[in-house]
């Protein structure tokens, strides 16, 4: 069987384990089996016209995906099922679609998975890294601990330092959480949130590390920084910068990083158009993610790459879909980032699992994503 067919076999594979029709899964794929098709009759030249003259916006040792897109696939037992289920599998199934990079969301799996339930361990780091050695595999990032208190207490910190020596084994040139660095929409619990990150950043850099945190739309919201005061002292008006524009001012570029989810930050841009200004008026700024990515190109180096279909109906103006099936312009995004070779982008879906009704249904997703990612073209 040559190359060619191989691929047109793939995709109907994957397009009848996805329950689409032709027509359906041409469209969602961008075009990725119609350049096949163009090679094989057309030749390069015409090829090319379909691809894109550019060439490709993700190169394949930068396509990667979190774990908690296939959160049911790691946390199956294996005793119940033929699917791949557990670290170890999952790994073999990610590493035959083609991605190349893996971002944690915790060490625990299935107690009846190979190494058992939980891995948060030098012993467990070292199984994890040989599994990832032996598929092709590279840790990039960890959804891990990262202490609440502040100042921190000893049990933290030792927790927090165990953290960075397993992403030492994993080999993860990053670590950071899922979370923002507050949820307030004060300015003064902003500059705590800087101190405390800063302090972590200092840490993690002494072991190599790159310590990055996690957004979510709220993080693009205008922060409250102006007067009059309410009756608790806080400010209740905004200057209108946004929360997370202006913790990039305050803490440290050299030991705090970021990681974009650019699903929230076009959620943000749907629901966080408006502020109260100091003098009381109303004003309107519309949220380009770029805006924030590229003065900050290099504090960047990992993405959350969500896709979403656009629906005024849904409260976050976008219901979630695999990568390369929604309405979020990746190309431009991805062409307009800057830094290029430098981010990370990791796939991901939150509702990707499929529950008792269509158990193989995350990794299925997952195969169409990384087909959209290695498609794109700018």
């Amino acid at each position: 069987m040559s190359a060619h067919e191989e691929e047109i076999e793939r995709a109907g594979a994957l397009r009848r384990g996805l329950g689409l029709n032709r027509r359906q899964f041409l469209a969602a794929t961008t075009g990725v089996t119609a350049a096949a098709a163009v090679t094989a009759t057309a030749g390069p030249a015409a090829a090319q016209a379909v691809t894109g003259a550019h060439g490709v916006l993700i190169p394949p040792p930068k396509r990667g995906i979190i774990l908690y897109t296939v959160r049911d696939a790691v946390s199956r037992d294996p005793a119940s099922t033929d699917l791949p289920s557990g670290f170890r599998r999952v790994f073999e199934a990610l590493g035959r679609i083609g991605f190349r990079q893996v971002e944690f969301a915790g060490y625990n799996q299935h107690a009846n998975a190979e190494g058992g339930a939980s891995l948060e361990s030098v012993e467990g780091a070292r199984l994890l890294r040989r599994w990832l050695d032996d598929n092709g595999l590279r840790a990039q990032g960890n959804h891990g601990f990262i202490p609440g208190s502040w100042p921190f207490t000893q049990p933290d910190l030792d927790r927090f330092k165990q953290h960075l020596e397993i992403a030492n084994i994993l080999g993860m040139d990053h670590m950071g959480t899922g979370n923002d660095p507050t949820n307030s929409a004060y300015k003064a619990d902003w500059d705590v949130a800087a101190d405390k990150w800063n302090a972590l950043g200092a840490i993690a850099r002494q072991a190599g590390i790159k310590l990055y945190t996690h957004n979510h739309d709220v993080a693009y919201s205008f922060l409250l920084d102006s007067g009059p005061l309410d009756e608790q002292g806080r400010p209740t008006r905004s200057s209108g910068i946004r929360r997370l524009e202006y913790f990039l001012k305050i803490s440290d570029p050299r030991l705090v990083h970021l990681e974009m989810d650019i699903f929230w930050a076009y959620v943000a841009q749907y629901k966080h158009r408006t502020y109260t200004a100091p003098d009381g008026s109303t004003r309107t700024d519309v949220f380009d993610p770029l805006s924030v990515v590229r003065p900050n190109s290099k504090r960047f180096p990992l993405f959350h790459a969500k896709d979403g279909k656009s629906n005024p109906e849904a409260g976050n103006g976008y219901d979630m879909v695999p990568f390369g099936t929604g309405d979020i312009d990746y190309g431009r995004f991805f062409r307009r980032v800057g830094s290029k070779g430098h981010h990370n982008p990791m796939y991901e879906q939150d509702n990707a699992p499929g529950g008792t009704a269509a158990p193989a249904q995350s990794l299925q997703y997952a195969e169409l994503s990384y087909a959209n990612m290695a498609a794109l073209r700018g």
